[in-house]
């Protein structure tokens, strides 16, 4: 069994959880591996995190940031994130806990027993393109945010138009990106059981309130009039595309499959404040 471990980048707390963690799981022999940035901390040899995905199981060790950055990688294997005190919607276990629950997850595999959760994620694709896929959010927005910086643009959801206008952008949003980047917009919280996608504008002249459609929709945002827009998925990857030009935002055939105990979303929205 391989597991890979994915520590907070510049985090003394995480790289020493990570160090004790690989070590704990040699000795129930387990191929324990770390990210390259984990590994220049640990002073030992380490994957790109890109090579995730030959793993077996894969451990977070920070925030959802750091959660997020894993699952890039991981694409498709099973993630367990450990919570270093902030919100942590995607992280369940704490500190204290991390190495009991990681080898009761390596035990669980080998016994053929392991619950994986699956989260979905959406995917932004153009006439000649595709992005990778995010877990949190899709925006589309002009060439800059703030004065003067928005862009003509046209929302439908499966076909039908739902608004249309001058704004900075536009979010798309699952259950899981709900609290991050779409509740700064105004977007609303949404339960991570529910089933769908909201889409937000932001700071339109005269759009709509933020809608919630069913999670299989298909949201198109056409931007009609701008010298150039930019879509953005969780923040990390980006595409300038040139108007006129259409980009279709649906739910990927590669969700997120989580391991491990889930977190309690109330009590993670007290850390909001």
């Amino acid at each position: 069994m391989k597991v890979g471990i994915v520590a907070q980048k510049g985090n003394s707390r995480a790289a020493y959880l990570a160090a004790n963690m690989r070590e704990a799981l040699l000795d129930v022999d387990v191929e324990a591996v770390v990210d390259a940035a984990t590994a220049g901390e640990l002073g030992v040899d380490g994957l790109p995190v890109e090579a995730f995905d030959e793993c077996d199981l894969v451990v977070s060790i920070g925030g959802d940031g750091t959660f997020l950055y894993a699952a890039r990688g991981a694409d498709g294997v099973p993630i367990l994130g450990v919570n270093l005190g902030e919100v942590g919607f995607l992280n369940a276990v704490p500190p204290a806990d991390a190495i009991d629950e990681v080898v009761a997850e390596v035990a669980a595999f080998r016994e053929g027993t392991l619950s994986v959760r699956e989260v979905p994620r959406i995917v932004a694709r153009g006439d000649d393109w595709k992005m990778d896929p995010s877990m949190n959010e899709v925006v589309v927005h002009g060439p800059r945010r703030g004065h003067g910086g928005g862009a003509g643009l046209e929302i439908r959801v499966n076909g039908s138009l739902y608004s249309g206008g001058i704004a900075d952008g536009v979010l798309v949003t699952t259950p899981a990106g709900s609290t991050a980047y779409n509740l700064s917009e105004g977007g609303p919280l949404v339960h991570p059981g529910v089933e769908g996608l909201v889409v937000t504008e932001m700071a339109s002249q005269e759009g709509m309130p933020p809608l919630v459609v069913p999670l299989d929709a298909t949201v198109t945002v056409t931007v009609t009039d701008a010298d150039s827009a930019v879509v953005v998925g969780d923040g990390r990857t980006r595409r300038t595309i040139s108007p006129p030009t259409e980009v279709r935002i649906e739910r990927s055939d590669s969700p997120v499959r989580l391991a491990g105990p889930t977190s309690d979303f109330f009590e993670a929205l007290g850390k909001l404040d």
